[in-house]
Formats: structure tokens, sequence, C-alpha cells
């Protein structure tokens, strides 16, 4: 029995009502309405088993992870005290430049990230310093994206969970090694990014805003994974957390601009 599997077997008739209508509202791009499911899941561990059987129901590889909810600010919003995670299939890591119709996504934000990727398998008692010798690192821009209506900063904390934590795309540019580009844990703390749409500067931030070091994120992420059971293996990404409170994906051209060489992040965005 897989992972996955063992999690579908605890879902109550009405969670997998639930899952399969995230399904179908994957599947038909039809949007949910939050008031409809809300009193389905009331906890952690509900929303993630509902997020898991919604993740065979889509019958493709995991290809890694994004990590949310890592700023003060964003947990706030959400009314959480720490991150949360959504298990993101292989299809949605796309290497840059990208270009895509808006037509193909509902409700979608921009975000500027890092994107580690697991060289190896990553444990739970893996330091920090483990980590940038078992990664490399992209700069990254992902696109949240919801299968519920009007849902962005006004859906809860469980309905983020179930959804796959809003999970659209997680676009990724040129990888390095994660200790060639960071001399040491804290200069992973220093990325600046600044976002473009357009050639017009749209906001900027700091790696640090994410829980104060991306690979705090990643760290996080590995041992949330592994209470439950699993682990982030060789060859998967994680979005790691964005820099800035993320602006609506509108038509044009979107850059993200990193520093510390880690490059740019281009995506095309048509009708």
């Amino acid at each position: 029995m897989t992972q996955t599997q063992t999690a579908t077997t605890k879902l109550t008739a009405n969670e997998e009502k639930f899952a399969q209508a995230l399904y179908q509202a994957y599947t038909t791009q039809k949007p949910l309405t939050e008031k409809d499911w809300q009193a389905t899941v009331t906890d952690d561990a509900a929303a993630y088993n509902v997020q898991a059987r919604l993740t065979e129901l889509k019958n493709e590889t995991v290809g890694g992870y994004k990590v949310s909810l890592t700023s003060e600010q964003t947990q706030k919003m959400f009314a959480s005290d720490s991150p949360l995670y959504g298990a993101q299939v292989k299809s949605h890591f796309l290497a840059s430049p990208v270009k895509r119709s808006l037509k193909t996504l509902m409700e979608p934000l921009v975000e500027v990230e890092l994107e580690f990727r697991a060289k190896e398998d990553l444990h739970p008692n893996d330091s920090l310093d483990d980590l940038m010798k078992k990664t490399t690192v992209a700069a990254g821009m992902e696109v949240p994206d919801s299968r519920f209506s009007n849902w962005f900063p006004k859906l809860s904390k469980y309905m983020v969970m179930s959804d796959a934590a809003v999970g659209g795309l997680v676009l990724y540019g040129k990888e390095f090694a994660t200790n060639d580009v960071f001399k040491d844990v804290a200069a992973a703390a220093t990325v600046k990014c600044q976002l473009f749409h357009n050639d017009k500067k749209v906001t900027e931030g700091l790696s640090s805003e994410v829980l104060g070091n991306p690979l705090k994120s990643l760290h996080w992420l590995v041992a949330k994974l592994a209470e439950q059971g699993k682990v982030f293996k060789a060859g998967q990404m994680v979005s790691s957390g964005t820099f800035v409170l993320p602006p609506k994906l509108t038509v044009g051209k979107w850059s993200a601009r990193f520093d510390h060489g880690l490059g740019n992040v281009d995506f095309e965005v048509t009708d």
C-alpha cells in the first residue's frame, strides 16, 4: 500500500466527496465556493488527507512541493502559526522561459521564490549545511492558483491545504549547486529579487522574508513530510516561499530578476 493510499483510507465520505470536487474543479476550471465545503475539513490532518487524495486523483508523478505561509504577514492573513505545504505534479514544474495563455489558469497570482532540488533523498536530521550540500538552487517564479473563486486572501487555511496549497505552476531558471552559490547558510537569506511586468518594476523582496532563510523552509518541509511517513526524494524540487506579497498575474511579459548570479525567470502570459 502506498503512502497516498494509506492517507486516503482515513477519509470520511464527505472528505472523499470534497477531494473529488477539487479534482473536478482542477480538470474543468469551474471553481468551487468555499462556503459549500468549509465545514468538511476542520484540522490539519483532515486537510492533508484530502490533499493526498487529490494528488492521487491527478494520477501523475509528484515532481515536488511548494511551501506556503512562510512570512509572518501571510500567516496572519490565513490565521496560521506555521507554514503549510502542497504536493505538485511533475508537469507543473517548468524551465524558464515559459509562454502560457491566461485561459489555462483560474485566478493566478505571481510570486518570486528560490527553488531547491534534491540531489539525493533528504532527511529530517539533515542540518541546513547538509541541505546546502545535497541540493541545487535556482531562481524561481511561482504562480499560485486555486480551485476556489475569489480566494486571495480570503480562503481559509484548511481550504488552502486541501487544495494542494493553491498550487499552480512553478517556473525555474538555471540550476546551480547550492553550496557554490552561497558561501554559507546565512548567505541564502540575502538574495534580492525584483519582479517586472512589461519592463516596469512591480515589486521587490528579499529571501529573508522566507522564515528568515529559505533553507529553513526546506528543512521544515522535510521534517513535516517525515512526520507523515513521506520522504523528499532525489530529483524533487521545492518552491520554498515567496519574497513578496503576490500581485495578480495578468497578460504580458513577467520577469523575476535575482542577484547572487542566479539570473532571471521569464514568463510570457497571453490572452
